[in-house]
């Protein structure tokens, strides 16, 4: 056997949005496998927001990628060669091993899962049912609990997790405001996604937007934004309202994040304070497999609907990332190799 794995190695940590130079290309051949291990060849590589954050040495709630090894990511593809009992060739697959085209790993490692046989693509793997998937259903229901009748606002609507959010949020009877930027995903949001209503952020007057989408004040706020959008919407929060913190794209390339306005210095002033926590997917690890059933049904059954943006070429991954981070993708952004 002979393989020649392509892998973005991170060169360099960046101030700002990540360039070029922040990744170096390699290769390297693989030629044998010990036993127990399986080499997957990757077919799609999921570009995510958090990506940006562990480019950054900082402290934070995960390791920095470490310089000279592939850049973080999940990946997903099918099993070429295998020296495991556990896997045989034709097997998809699922791991966290990286900007790599080839991915040579262990059986037993924690972050290789199996893709279940069923009718979705492999891609829809690493966006809806996969961590974004995931990352929605657990945040609205272990963090925010959502009651029927509440009002539920999700910022980066169109997105791979906000889309979610909102579709899970309709299927329990709240009334789901979407914030998104610009008037094509707006539409999207309401028409093909079934929001009751979508700001557009890049429109001007944000502050009179969700209050008149709000009469009754927001009960519940999923955050994936910061910035602007949190200030517009902390005024309007209801006594007792819950924020589940995913993230806060808006503040991801700032040059000095220690000293930057979190969600939380914003969410901290307010008298009463919301119920309001950063959380992460895999404190819900143990429960992966059942929430990943639950939205391949609700998939299948047309309640939730999910576009992706898929970019050909490993090539293209950096202008990918760069594009999450400004918001120049719809929906799920995903690189197929």
């Amino acid at each position: 056997m002979e393989y020649l794995n392509t892998q973005y190695l991170l060169d360099k940590r960046p101030r700002g949005m990540p360039s070029d130079e922040c990744w170096k290309l390699h290769q390297q051949k693989i030629t044998s496998l010990d036993k127990n291990e399986i080499l997957i060849e990757v077919k799609y590589l999921s570009i995510d927001p958090y990506m940006r954050g562990r480019m950054n040495d900082g402290v934070s709630y995960a390791s920095p990628a470490k310089l000279g090894e592939p850049m973080t990511g999940e990946t997903a593809g099918v099993v070429v060669e295998s020296r495991s009992n556990l896997y045989k060739v034709g097997d998809k697959v699922c791991t966290h091993k990286g900007w790599q085209t080839y991915v040579r790993t262990k059986d037993t490692d924690l972050a290789l899962t199996k893709v279940p046989d069923n009718n979705h693509s492999l891609s829809l793997h690493l966006g809806t049912l996969g961590m974004p998937g995931r990352t929605a259903y657990f945040g609205l229901n272990r963090v925010a609990k959502p009651k029927q009748d509440d009002t539920l606002v999700v910022s980066a609507a169109s997105g791979a997790v906000g889309s979610v959010v909102g579709q899970l949020g309709k299927i329990y009877g709240c009334r789901v405001i979407g914030i998104a930027g610009g008037p094509e995903k707006c539409t999207y949001v309401k028409e093909v996604l079934k929001f009751d209503e979508c700001i557009d952020y890049k429109a001007g007057n944000l502050d009179e937007q969700i209050k008149k989408a709000c009469p009754k004040g927001i009960d519940i706020y999923f955050e994936n934004v910061g910035g602007a959008v949190t200030r517009a919407i902390a005024p309007l929060l209801n006594k007792n309202a819950r924020v589940p913190v995913c993230g806060f794209i808006s503040q991801y390339n700032e040059a000095d994040m220690l000293n930057a306005e979190t969600p939380f210095h914003v969410l901290g002033k307010l008298k009463p304070k919301p119920k309001h926590r950063f959380f992460v997917v895999h404190e819900w690890v143990d429960e992966f497999e059942a929430a990943t059933e639950l939205l391949s049904g609700y998939v299948s059954k047309g309640s939730i609907r999910y576009r992706e943006t898929i970019t050909k070429g490993f090539e293209n991954a950096p202008q990918a990332l760069r594009d999450v981070l400004s918001g120049k993708n719809f929906g799920k952004q995903i690189i197929e190799i």
